[in-house]
């Protein structure tokens, strides 16, 4: 399989001194410049934005799930209503998870076998079957640009694991593909095998082999050591065709886009900054802020000088931080309309930078003031929260 007429993906510069490239993916719904990081929409909306807010910031892809619009509203009534473009009011491209990470990691009841994966919704408790067969015929029906082959998401660290569920994700990876029928769609595989080289190049060679239009790399950003997440792209992204798009999948931190692009990934998504502007988290250049504390409560400046978002150009971090301590909406919108925004305007400057060819320097610029959050149990608590926000954000 390659990539159709509608379809198409160019590396436009690549950066000499490391892995980083800039590109163009084309899809049927316009144009995504590459690298790029995509806002979840989780049930077919960006939580509290609308699509012309999204569109205003520079957003050019968003992710939903097929898991949950599977199970709300359906997949038949969003068909019937003309798809997941029209059903949502975003005319941009859309990228479809194939709800294999939500599968198996919520606690649900679950049985897998070759067949697929007998599941209990996480709503109502009702049983649910995913074959690859259904997987593929789910997002069919959604009508997204991109959408991704069913896997098998195992523990990152256990061998065993990841050695028998690699074999069960390509025989998953052959049968997606055979199910496959809309031409304008593009299909992508997803890479395997923990943080185990062996196991990783056994994947993409098999994976490669088959002639997916692009490639996601699943399993990371899960709970392993962040160390060994940046040592497993490492040694599975140089394996990758350099012509097809390469998807790191769950990873948005600021620093962590950094380190992503450093090692060749095009596409991100993560509800990371969206869930901790709900939380009254919001990203700034030096690192977090954390809207709950004493000390905004007089500040007259906005969250960032010179920010071009509409909350930074129009409030203060005083007005931000009554919003959040009254519990107003209002406070959720403005903080995560700054959270999105300073995102996508950092991925453009990152794509500006491979450009002009000034990567490393605009790399080492902003990690010398970014702070991240770096205790261990911090990390620990945002692994989790991260895990969980992608299967339920």
């Amino acid at each position: 399989m390659t990539m159709n007429a509608q379809f198409g993906f160019v590396v436009e510069k690549s950066d000499p001194a490391s892995r980083a490239r800039a590109g163009v993916l084309t899809t049927p719904h316009g144009a995504i410049p590459t690298p790029v990081f995509a806002p979840v929409g989780t049930q077919a909306t960006v939580k509290t934005l609308t699509p012309d807010e999204l569109k205003e910031m520079g957003t050019t892809l968003i992710l939903a799930n097929t898991y949950h619009l599977y199970l709300r509203p359906g997949a038949d009534v969003i068909a019937r209503l003309g798809g997941l473009h029209r059903f949502m009011g975003w005319f941009g491209p859309i990228l479809t998870d194939s709800g294999g990470f939500q599968v198996f990691s919520l606690e649900t009841l679950r049985k897998v076998s070759d067949d697929g994966v007998v599941f209990r919704s996480h709503i109502d408790g009702s049983e649910h079957f995913f074959s690859p067969e259904k997987a593929i015929q789910v997002q069919e029906k959604l009508g997204a640009d991109i959408i991704m082959a069913l896997d098998e998401c195992p523990d990152p660290m256990d061998y065993e694991y990841n050695k028998a569920a690699l074999q069960r994700t390509h025989r998953w990876a052959e049968r997606c593909l055979r199910a496959h029928t809309r031409p304008d769609q593009t299909l992508f595989g997803i890479v395997q095998g923990g943080i185990f080289p062996d196991l990783r190049q056994e994947s993409v060679e098999f994976l490669t082999s088959l002639g997916f239009a692009g490639y996601g790399i699943g399993g990371l950003s899960v709970g392993e050591p962040k160390e060994k997440t940046w040592e497993t792209l490492d040694f599975t992204v140089p394996l990758l065709p350099e012509d097809k798009p390469r998807y790191l999948m769950g990873v948005g931190s600021p620093e962590d886009l950094f380190e992503g692009v450093e090692r060749g990934i095009d596409i991100f998504d993560c509800a990371l900054p969206t869930r901790l502007a709900r939380n009254g988290a919001l990203f700034t250049s030096r690192g977090r802020i954390n809207l709950r504390k004493a000390e905004f409560a007089e500040k007259d400046q906005p969250i960032e000088e010179g920010c071009g978002c509409y909350t930074c150009q129009r409030f203060s971090l005083a007005y931000l931080h009554h919003l959040y301590k009254a519990g107003e909406i209002l406070g959720l919108r403005l903080n995560t309309i700054h959270n999105l925004y300073f995102l996508l305007d950092l991925m453009r400057r990152i794509r500006q930078a491979i450009l002009e060819g000034n990567f490393a320097a605009l790399k080492a610029s902003f990690l010398a003031h970014y702070v991240p959050v770096m205790d261990e149990e911090g990390q620990r608590r945002e692994e989790l929260a991260r895990r969980r926000g992608r299967a339920v954000d």
